[in-house]
């Protein structure tokens, strides 16, 4: 994930709740965007 831009994540994140994928592949990307310090991002949006 290293690779994708910040809005990528997010919007992978976002769709992987919409779709109800696995609790863990949400959580991999969830690290990802803590790793970047975008969970305010994340807060202010949801």
């Amino acid at each position: 994930m290293k690779d994708f831009s910040n809005d990528l994540v997010i919007q992978t994140y976002y769709k992987a709740i919409e779709l109800n994928l696995s609790a863990d592949f949400i959580n991999l990307i969830k690290e990802e965007i803590e790793r970047r310090s975008l969970l305010d991002y994340i807060r202010k949006t949801s």
